[in-house]
């Protein structure tokens, strides 16, 4: 089976790297969807813009996710009025409203073929739970509609034969397609894109950013990082506002089903955490994206067994169902249910914490930093506030996401080794070793070529763990995640893990 994304098949045109100082008004760190989007929207605004992608563009999160296009959120509506109140909840789905509509106008505007359909999505009671979720769902319908969302209740959903609610006007779309479109766009528009440029420092007034040696001087920063950098912001801010974030993996099944099966939706249950599903109409058969199994990143010791769990579930309830791909992605969630976006540091914006609506999320940043930039007033500016007070469950709920950092730091440096040396590590998997007393993180790949580096994660020091399933080093803490060879895969650690020497381990070997 393939172990790949499905989005990932689709190319994108390459951009060179940075070998050069630039000036512009807006620099723009990560070239995804929130990156690229704000790019675009900036330039329009009469912004000149460079982008510093550390790796290739929308070739990570966006690069992994699901791509559903839905304004209802993780957090129910229901949960969404009692924490904030009605209008902050109306608030809160308009604003994926108004996301769905501007990448639909986009993607008109620029003629960008990226599958983009208009298609119902149901919300519908627990695969895995037996309990009667009727009149919770009747009364969710009824709040919808009291706010003034298109909404109804269904005594059973297609195929599911379960209670659940129809909201219509939703979407779907294969984002490596847009985001492709985005790119031409920007490019032809005169915007910088340069790949393999991360950045390592951004700091002064106006600000400087460094990447690959060279300086972007800029007036504005927008760090579209998913976990966001510490940029211009103090260590110690940056550090809490990092706590506030908690990165959790999401697992993704791909698979050919009879054409018909189902008709061309999205679908998600009320189990938490929840499966989702997305299906797409093809010629000779329909194709369907099945996912869930989500943990808290570095914190399940056989990642495979996520996979194994999922596609038994995705053939309990669609047994013609024939499985041909899978792959994992990561999503951050937040203390209350809500991104953080807006200024950490004086023109330094960030945008971070979509949940499960990285698409909607991603694109309203973008939407509401370009307005912020060129002063124009937005109507979720004080409601998504990187400072804002009032979170769900007070400190309790922040204590509890925050437990594992002391729990795994401690408990990690107590626990037994998983060898003491290179030859214990199999083909095709890692092991964290003790190596002439040093914590080592080892994996051997399918020709036998052994990798050594430092165990110890550079954000905040806790131990990192093997992920067998996408073959990446994980921090259980925060949620960094590292390539075998120790590249930072996905923040918010901003260094690799220490590399170590082959001298220092050929004792051991």
């Amino acid at each position: 089976m393939t172990t790949r994304s499905l989005w990932l098949d689709t190319p994108l045109p390459g951009f060179p790297t940075l070998t050069a100082d630039r000036r512009c008004d807006v620099a723009i760190l990560g070239g995804g969807i929130t990156g690229l989007t704000a790019a675009y929207l900036l330039q329009r605004a009469g912004k000149s813009v460079v982008v510093l992608e550390r790796d290739k563009l929308a070739a990570a999160d966006t690069g992994h996710t699901t791509a559903h296009l839905a304004y209802v959120t993780d957090l129910r509506l229901s949960k969404l009025v009692d924490t904030f109140g009605e209008e902050a909840a109306r608030l809160v789905w308009q604003a994926g409203q108004a996301a769905i509509n501007a990448i639909e106008a986009i993607a008109d505007k620029e003629r960008i073929e990226c599958q983009l359909r208009r298609v119902p999505g149901f919300l519908h009671a627990s695969l895995t739970e037996k309990s009667d979720e009727t009149h919770a769902l009747r009364d969710e319908t009824d709040l919808a509609r009291e706010l003034g969302f298109a909404a109804s209740f269904r005594e059973t959903v297609p195929h599911f034969q379960k209670p659940g609610i129809v909201f219509p006007n939703q979407a779907k779309f294969h984002p490596r397609a847009y985001l492709a479109g985005l790119a031409r766009a920007i490019e032809q528009g005169g915007g910088a894109i340069f790949e393999q440029s991360e950045a390592t420092e951004a700091a002064g007034d106006p600000i400087v950013v460094k990447a690959n040696g060279h300086s972007v001087r800029c007036e504005h920063l927008v760090i579209a990082t998913h976990v966001p950098l510490m940029g211009k912001t103090a260590l110690v801010p940056a550090t809490l506002f990092q706590t506030k974030l908690a990165p959790y993996s999401s697992y993704a099944v791909g698979a050919v089903v009879p054409k018909g099966t189902l008709p061309e939706a999205c679908f998600w249950d009320t189990s938490d955490p929840y499966y989702y599903l997305r299906v797409d109409s093809r010629a000779e058969s329909d194709y369907a994206i099945f996912g869930g199994e989500d943990h808290k990143t570095g914190q399940v010791a056989d990642t495979d067994q996520c996979f194994v769990k999922l596609e038994a579930m995705l053939k309990q309830i669609l047994p013609s169902a024939r499985p041909d791909r899978r792959w994992s992605g990561q999503v951050v969630e937040t203390n209350d249910g809500l991104p953080y976006i807006g200024e950490t540091a004086q023109r330094q914006y960030v945008a971070t914490g979509f949940s499960g609506n990285g698409m909607t999320f991603g694109t309203a940043s973008a939407m509401m930093i370009c307005d912020a930039i060129t002063g124009k007033e937005n109507p979720w500016q004080e409601l998504f506030s990187v400072d804002r007070k009032k979170v769900r469950g007070g400190v309790w709920q922040y204590l509890k996401e925050n437990f594992d950092y002391p729990y795994y730091l401690i408990a990690d440096r107590l626990s037994s080794s998983e060898g003491t040396a290179t030859i214990d590590v199999p083909r095709g998997e890692g092991k964290i070793l003790t190596l002439d007393g040093q914590r080592v993180a080892c994996s051997r790949d399918d020709q036998g070529q052994v990798t050594t580096v430092s165990a110890v994660c550079p954000h905040m020091g806790c131990l990192v763990h093997w992920n067998g399933a996408e073959r990446t080093w994980d921090c259980p803490c925060h949620g960094s995640r590292f390539h075998p060879s120790g590249e930072v895969l996905a923040g918010p650690a901003e260094s690799p893990l220490e590399a170590i020497s082959r001298q220092q381990t050929a004792a051991a070997s």
